[in-house]
């Protein structure tokens, strides 16, 4: 794991200064790589990368980088880790590229998984290595014999990648920060990506905060040519697909896995053995995040199977009810016997993460579990340097509570037309979720909130829209954005068309959700420490056989992830994990009302407002004073805002 920047371009700069810029890069992005720096240029072609490492595997300057490929021809600055790049030695058989009709023997400098990758490039081209490894990865590629460059991001978009054009420079890297230090950077701020924001609580690839700076697509790249036209602004290709989820969905649904229910369990059981142990791999110390839920103690269960020594893991727990997974997380690892750590965190420590966000995450990201994230990560760096999480099992095996929302209320309410939807919706709106609580009509159980829910379902038009509905803070953010229109997404125009209607709210998940925000949010948190995450469950032959497995091998009885359960309950007794599913998240809803009202108000003060110039005040102060005083349960949007407001701050 580590950071990369750079830049093509640089003929207006001296020297000196070129190298001074490349200095900045590296040190704008030194959280992702503490342990080394490298700069390396082709003046001829004005391409310079920039690199920053965290040492993991080969923690000696064999795997320093930017790194050269044997025979010159490939230079690489690259972020992640290739799991399976032993093996990739071993089928190389020590030789590399074909030149007139020879190949030559490596000669290995040292056992980093970079130098596998530059050489298995060597050997077979860019797209052939690309189809062969699995890990997670981004990098920069510049081919010194075709005159080409490229950039890469992995299958599952577990590592960032930004680039753009910038007053006739090109500029890329792991973070924004990185690129913000060049003095090409225009940083002119994107109308449209804040109504996304504002949707979504993240701007989703290929949109960024910025106008003229993208974000890659996962499983695609880059590849554009210099040629001898030297360098100048221009025209993009369009990114290239070596990997589609898309296509492993609908080839997945097309053709089942047709064996026993047992034969399925036990085929999980290997592939998901397989990619911890090989997520294992690492010089130094490593460990796990274990929540206690499904997905962390399948991973930590395994890794405990695999592991000659107890498996160091990490948890933390607050105080406030309702938000509390560490005591959950504790008897797992008593179970499993488990090197286990936990730390409670009050509110104050966790409302002190607030004014790092900003920083953190580069552009604004609202999705408030980041503060939780970030503490577990900070204290997990404190112990170990990598850190295995349990990411991605409710995308693959259908556990968010919008699946089964869909089960329990969409069919029976489609039947009703669609007029009388409307009439019933804006009626059940027209009385605050407090009022519904406080009259006592609604069924036992029954929250206020969950009848403004039912009615917002009542108001979507159709199957399509369904999705983004539950996915969706404000409903319609251009509203509240001055000049501001929303741009199109998979979400708004999906490349993903399935039958099943859970199955498509599963698929829109892994292609949008899961790379925009949940692997966004853990890469920021745990890079800002320093901590190396991995994650097991999206191994890519993992996605392509759960995607393989019918819908009742995942949802059954109201109840997601089936499969998970069934293989965890080889480890871990039922009784540990059956509960209640409980969300990674704070109680921002009650801060914003006690110790968090002045930040709050600060920033969302009607003059202030108006004085930036980015929201129409209107709506926004109606939730707020809504939200205040008890009336309705605003946090979501509120949070998008604040986080807006927070990083706009941030840049002055």
């Amino acid at each position: 794991m580590c950071g990369f920047a750079g830049f093509i371009g640089f003929s207006n700069f001296s020297k000196d200064k070129v190298e001074s810029i490349a200095s900045n890069m590296g040190d704008a992005i030194f959280h992702r790589g503490p342990d080394d720096f490298g700069i390396w240029r082709d003046d001829s072609a004005e391409v310079l990368l920039t690199h920053r490492r965290l040492s993991i595997l080969d923690l000696s300057l064999a795997g320093h980088q930017p790194m050269v490929s044997p025979s010159g021809r490939f230079v690489i600055a690259y972020n992640g880790e290739i799991y399976n790049h032993n093996d990739l030695r071993v089928k190389l058989k020590g030789l590399i590229a074909k030149e007139k009709g020879k190949r030559h023997k490596v000669d290995w400098k040292g056992r980093s998984d970079t130098e596998t990758l530059l050489a298995l490039i060597e050997a077979d081209g860019v797209v052939a290595a690309l189809e062969q490894i699995v890990g997670m990865f981004a990098f920069a590629l510049w081919d010194r014999k075709e005159k080409s460059f490229y950039l890469v991001r992995d299958r599952m978009g577990e590592k960032p990648l930004y680039y753009g054009w910038q007053k006739g420079v090109f500029l890329f890297g792991s973070e924004l920060k990185a690129l913000k230090v060049h003095p090409a950077f225009e940083g002119e701020v994107n109308r449209d990506s804040i109504t996304l924001q504002l949707r979504h609580n993240c701007i989703p690839a290929p949109y960024s905060i910025f106008k003229g700076i993208k974000k890659l697509l996962p499983g695609t790249f880059l590849k554009f040519s210099l040629g001898n036209t030297g360098v100048s602004q221009r025209e993009l290709p369009e990114p290239q697909r070596y990997w589609s989820f898309a296509e492993v969905a609908n080839s997945g649904v097309e053709s089942r896995f047709v064996g026993s229910e047992s034969s399925a369990i036990s085929e999980l059981d290997r592939l998901l053995s397989r990619s911890v142990t090989e997520q294992m791999v690492a010089d130094v110390p490593l460990g796990a995040f274990l929540s206690g839920g499904v997905d962390s103690s399948v991973v930590v269960a395994l890794m405990q199977k695999h592991s000659s020594v107890p498996v160091k893991t990490f948890s933390i727990g607050f105080n406030e009810r309702g938000y509390d997974e560490a005591i959950y997380a504790k008897e797992v690892a008593s179970h499993l016997r488990t090197d286990h750590t936990e730390l409670y965190v009050t509110a104050q420590q966790a409302m002190d993460v607030i004014h790092r966000l900003p920083q953190l995450y580069d552009e604004p990201f609202s999705d408030s579990s980041q503060i939780p994230t970030f503490l577990v990560s900070e204290m997990t760096h404190k112990n170990v340097k990598v850190s295995l999480s349990g990411d991605g099992g409710d995308e693959l095996f259908g556990g968010y509570n919008r699946y089964f929302k869909t089960h329990q209320w969409w069919d029976k309410i489609n039947v009703i037309p669609k007029s009388a939807r409307k009439l019933m919706s804006r009626g059940l709106l027209s009385i605050s979720p407090g009022v519904w609580d406080r009259t006592g009509i609604v069924l036992k159980g029954v929250s206020g909130n969950n009848i403004s829910k039912l009615a917002g379902v009542l108001s979507v038009p159709d199957d399509a829209s369904l999705y983004r509905h539950f996915t969706s803070h404000w409903d319609d953010p251009a509203a509240v954005v001055i000049d501001g229109q929303e741009l199109r997404t998979e979400v708004s125009h999906p490349s993903i068309a399935l039958n099943s209607r859970v199955e498509q709210m599963m698929g829109l998940d892994t292609l949008t959700y899961l790379p925009d925000d949940i692997l966004t949010k853990v890469d920021r948190a745990a890079m800002g420490v320093s901590l190396e995450t991995r994650i097991p469950l999206l191994d890519y032959r993992v996605v392509e056989f759960a995607w393989k497995l019918p819908l009742s091998m995942k949802i059954r009885n109201g109840q997601g992830k089936w499969i998970l359960r069934e293989l965890l309950y080889q480890y871990v007794p039922k009784e540990l994990i059956e509960r209640q599913k409980m969300g990674f998240g704070v109680p921002i809803d009650s801060w914003l009302r006690g110790p968090l009202r002045g930040w709050a108000e600060s920033l969302l003060d009607e003059s202030r407002l108006r004085q930036e110039g980015y929201f129409y005040p209107q709506l926004i102060r109606k939730k707020w004073e809504e939200h205040i005083s008890g009336r309705r349960n605003w946090q979501y949007h509120l949070w998008d805002v604040l986080m807006f407001q927070a990083w706009l701050e941030e840049q002055s």
